[in-house]
């Protein structure tokens, strides 16, 4: 079985954030969709180990930032690579507003975003679904959406290629590079916290 077959899969990018006892943050996630139009529903997929998501759960609310062409690595490296439980990522962070339910949502990258209500929750392992009802939602620039595929193309920076003769293993998420002839296989990504199995080997 070809695990890389996943990857064919389409996936959109989003900046989901949410607030519960004063506290503010975001993540990264690529599962976010419609899934009714009367009454318009949304779902989403957020692992569970990510401090947004106790957040969505606690409080029932969320806005998702529907992340653009137009976005920058510095903005996944923000909202990816660092878990809001040790950093306020909003804490100087200009780009954003907060709309009428109260959360954020992110202004720089992205070209619209949806506020949301969660109706139902369903334990998936790793990661919980969300459904939610839309509460508001606003078009915020005609840029494309940024697609997973568009992010490794053209948003992730390139790698340097290893020195000739050494063997490295490459992060197909954030690019991190670990050098060694063999991966431990519980290794995690230091970058985007993503295990041994999204990394793939180098060799020159």
């Amino acid at each position: 079985m070809d695990s890389k077959t996943m990857y064919r899969l389409t996936y959109g990018l989003f900046v989901l954030t949410a607030r519960d006892g004063g506290r503010d943050s975001g993540c990264i996630i690529n599962t976010a969709g419609q899934v009714t139009s009367t009454p318009n529903r949304i779902s989403i997929a957020v692992n569970k180990d990510n401090f947004t998501h106790d957040l969505v759960k606690a409080s029932g609310k969320f806005n998702i930032s529907i992340l653009s062409e137009e976005a920058d690595f510095d903005l996944f490296r923000h909202f990816g690579f660092q878990s809001g439980r040790t950093v306020d990522k909003f804490d100087g962070f200009a780009d954003c507003r907060r709309s009428e339910n109260g959360l954020y949502y992110v202004t720089r990258g992205t070209n619209g975003y949806i506020s949301a209500t969660v109706e139902q929750t369903v334990d998936l392992g790793s990661h919980t679904l969300f459904i939610a009802s839309v509460d508001d939602m606003e078009v915020l620039s005609p840029a494309p959406s940024a697609t997973y595929a568009y992010y490794q193309s053209s948003i992730k920076p390139k790698p340097e290629k290893p020195a000739q003769g050494k063997t490295t293993w490459r992060c197909t998420v954030c690019g991190y590079v670990y050098e060694g002839e063999t991966l431990p296989p519980d290794f995690i990504c230091p970058l985007c916290k993503h295990p041994a199995s999204d990394f793939e080997k180098v060799t020159v």
